[in-house]
Parts: C-alpha cells; sequence; structure tokens
C-alpha cells in the first residue's frame, strides 16, 4: 500500500489514525496524504433570526482548530521519516474523501461514535466512505495505539464479492502479517467456497489457516468478534455490506456490528 489517504481532523480518534497510517507507511515504504477537510455542511444554516452567525462563530473556532493541528501534526511528520503531502479541503467530507480515494491504497478514518460531536469526536463518515470509494477504508476505533502489520491477521469469509474484493485489497497487508485465519461463520449462504479463497491467498504465496466456525445461536458478528478475540487478531478484512437507500447508507446487520464494537482495526471494501 504505497499510498495512503489519511482523513485529519482535531477530533479523539485523530492519533489513533495517524498511527495506524505511520504503521502501514513503515511496513510498505508507503507515502501518508493527509486530507484536511473543513466539514462545511455541518455548519450552514438559514435561520432567518440569527442563527447563521452562531454558524458563523463555530466555524471560526473550527479555522483556529485546524490550523493548529495542521500546525502540530506537520511538526510531528517532520520527525518520523516517512514521506506525506498536506491538502486543504472545504466541503462535503465525504465526497472529498472518494473523490481522492480514487488513487489511493487505503483510506484511513475513525471508527464510527454515537452522536459525535463534529468539532471534538471524529466525523462518521466509514460507512458511507466505504460503500461508494474505490479503496479500501481501515475503520480505527478510537482507543487503538497501533496497527501490527506483523501480526496476525483474520478474514471474515461468507464467499460474497464483497469479502473478494477486501481480500484482494488487502494483500500488501496479508504478506506482511505472522498468520493469516480465514474465518467463516458455517451457515452463512457462500457464492464461493472458502477453498477457493485459501487457494487465491496461496498463489500469492500466503498461507492461510481455514477456520469454520459454528454460530451456535449467536450472531453472526458476535461470533466474528469473539474468533477475533481467540486468535488475538490485529486487524480484520472483511467485506463492507449495505446500500444507498435515499441518499443514506443502510449498512447489513454483521457490518454494523463489527463497525460499532470491533476493539481492532477493520480493512472495509464494498
Amino acid at each position: 500500500m504505497k499510498t495512503i489517504l489519511l482523513h485529519v481532523h482535531d477530533d479523539a480518534g485523530q492519533e489513533a489514525r495517524l498511527q495506524a497510517s505511520l504503521d502501514i507507511a513503515r511496513a510498505t515504504e508507503g507515502h501518508i496524504s493527509c486530507a484536511q477537510i473543513t466539514p462545511l455542511e455541518y455548519f450552514v444554516g438559514t435561520d432567518p433570526f440569527g442563527g447563521m452567525y452562531a454558524v458563523k462563530e463555530v466555524l471560526a473556532k473550527l479555522r483556529t482548530q485546524e490550523t493548529l493541528e495542521r500546525a502540530r501534526l506537520e511538526a510531528r511528520l517532520e520527525t518520523e521519516g516517512v514521506s506525506w503531502d498536506w491538502r486543504q479541503f472545504d466541503g462535503n467530507v465525504v465526497q472529498t474523501l472518494v473523490s481522492y480515494a480514487r488513487l489511493a491504497d487505503v483510506v484511513v478514518l475513525s471508527q464510527p461514535m454515537r452522536n459525535g460531536d463534529p468539532l471534538t469526536e471524529p466525523i462518521p463518515v466509514v460507512p458511507d466512505v466505504a460503500i461508494h470509494a474505490r479503496a479500501p477504508i481501515l475503520s480505527v476505533p478510537v482507543k487503538a495505539q497501533a496497527l501490527n502489520v506483523a501480526g496476525k491477521a483474520m478474514i471474515a469469509w461468507n464467499g460474497s464479492y464483497e469479502a473478494a474484493h477486501a481480500l484482494r485489497f488487502a494483500l500488501p497487508l496479508l504478506r506482511l502479517a505472522e498468520s493469516v485465519h480465514l474465518v467463516e461463520i458455517s451457515d452463512d449462504a457462500r457464492e464461493f467456497p472458502s477453498t477457493a479463497a485459501t487457494d487465491y491467498l496461496s498463489r500469492h504465496g500466503i498461507a492461510a489457516e481455514m477456520q469454520e466456525i459454528p454460530r451456535a445461536g449467536r450472531d453472526a458478528g458476535a461470533a466474528l468478534l469473539h474468533q477475533a478475540a481467540e486468535l488475538g487478531a490485529s486487524y480484520v478484512v472483511m467485506g463492507a455490506y449495505g446500500h444507498s437507500r435515499l441518499r443514506e447508507m443502510m449498512l447489513g446487520g454483521v457490518t454494523r456490528k463489527l463497525l460499532g464494537e470491533s476493539p481492532i482495526p477493520l480493512l472495509l471494501a464494498h
């Protein structure tokens, strides 16, 4: 992964996103492209009774935060020994990230948080970017301290096109993993058997261990989270299941479960 698109925003997840990007860049000799986007959609008001002035005050506060954050991160990046550049944008965060993801190998975002304050918490863009971008998304938990690229990798496999896309996108990282575990929940329908996936990985020099896990009455997402914990996986590769309805992303249940509760990074692709 040579081009890493990092979403920059002064929020609780910034350090985790930055550290994950640095870990990938060092492991792959990659380049970090920092995208600092002023989320204008959160601060556009049409209130005829003074609301617009309040919005302008909040936007001015955000501009100050962005200036300070840029100075802080640029000083930090100068000491990290990786290649990087900085891009500043105003506009819709999802649309901007999707546009620039066209020439990125991975987009690093924060795991969504409920009821996020756009001034202090990560902007919840993972679902929309994952569905519309033509690059995989790394969803990083706010409290993550690092991405152990050389650790154990788990692939959540169900034979779907989404899972296959995620697997192929993940090849540069999977080659660096200590071990690769392809996990399938036993009663899920399959379009391609898991042996086809392990054969595919083998042809790329990756020896994957296939594991079929019984659902045992559990939610599939809960079963995958349990298995990732049992394995001590550093990250999970999985398809992003969902579709757009009335301009709003509707996530599948398993994707929504893992995005909301995974304590480790998720590499997602639609």
